[in-house]
């Protein structure tokens, strides 16, 4: 059990809570689109339950929730693993991360490489067994989120470069139901883009010295604390706006409004607490705020698919 909490703190497994909830928001969604004539509700309805093991059967819709789910924790395991490994000196050198497994002796480099080789093999066999869009394009989303952890080695543009990486999440559960490309799922995965960007770049506020001074490149870096804010600030709209025109082209009810008020409320809170003179409620800002936004938020998007 000890192993097994060493490697879920190697990944930070509760940061999950960013990307599973968009996730789970595509293949709902992909959901929808399936059943459209009847509607998702009318699917699993108990008056409609002696269609169901024909609807499951055609669709394999537990298997692919169940793959879908286990892509989603490769994928995720493998990136941050793969960052810890190719940081380690960095994070050695750094007070804040030095107490992270593999600088402190926990887990061994190489068995944390070993770790990023297994998850990967687990992703992109997972995605054999979805469909043929998503295996085909498992190599690109593998590369994307491996390659984030060489960034801040030369690019401030980092951050959107994670951005990216977790906007694959409802995009590529969408296309495990559907096997196409849509508008509304990618209009989801642009707001994690802006979403995650501008997060990432408060949270990069607490290190902007040791970076700058070992050249590692991030927005603080570059622009320095108060302008970081504003761009993260930016972002955020940005990300806010992307929701909000998600909702209108997608027809939702008032349920979905709630849960945009409750994301769009959490935005304003993290920007509220957190100034280049006091970086004391980062954490706040960066695991609750955001973890509220993205939980509340796809819980009332779902609900709102349901209704």
């Amino acid at each position: 059990m000890t192993t097994v909490k060493n490697y879920l703190s190697l990944v930070k497994f509760s940061h999950t809570i960013f990307a599973m909830p968009f996730a789970l928001i595509g293949f709902f969604l992909g959901m929808k689109t399936t059943f459209h004539g009847g509607g998702i509700w009318q699917a699993i309805n108990p008056s409609v339950q002696s269609n169901l093991p024909a609807i499951l059967s055609n669709n394999l819709l537990i298997l692919k929730f169940i793959l879908v789910i286990i892509c989603m924790i490769s994928a995720r395991s493998a990136a941050m693993a793969f960052n810890r490994y190719l940081d380690r000196t960095f994070d050695a050198k750094n007070p804040r991360t030095a107490i992270r497994e593999i600088p402190k002796g926990v887990i061994s480099a190489n068995n944390a490489l070993r770790f990023v080789i297994l998850s990967s093999i687990i992703f992109i066999l997972s995605t054999y067994f979805i469909n043929k869009i998503c295996f085909y394009l498992s190599p690109v989303a593998l590369f994307v989120i491996l390659f984030y952890s060489y960034t801040k080695r030369f690019t401030a543009l980092c951050h959107i470069v994670l951005g990216i990486g977790l906007s694959l999440a409802p995009i590529g559960a969408y296309l495990a139901v559907t096997d196409k490309f849509d508008l509304l799922p990618l209009l989801f995965s642009f707001a994690v883009i802006f979403w995650v960007s501008g997060f990432d770049i408060i949270y990069a506020l607490q290190d902007e010295d040791f970076d700058k001074n070992n050249q590692l490149h991030s927005i603080p870096v570059a622009l320095g604390k108060l302008n970081a804010l504003r761009v993260s600030e930016l972002l955020h709209i940005i990300s806010a706006a992307c929701v909000i025109y998600a909702g209108y082209y997608g027809n939702f009810h008032w349920i979905y409004w709630s849960g945009i008020s409750v994301f769009v409320g959490m935005l304003i809170y993290q920007h509220s607490i957190v100034k280049p003179n006091d970086l004391s409620k980062v954490n706040i800002a960066f695991m609750t705020a955001n973890g509220i936004a993205s939980v509340v938020f796809a819980v009332l998007v779902i609900t709102d698919l349901f209704i």
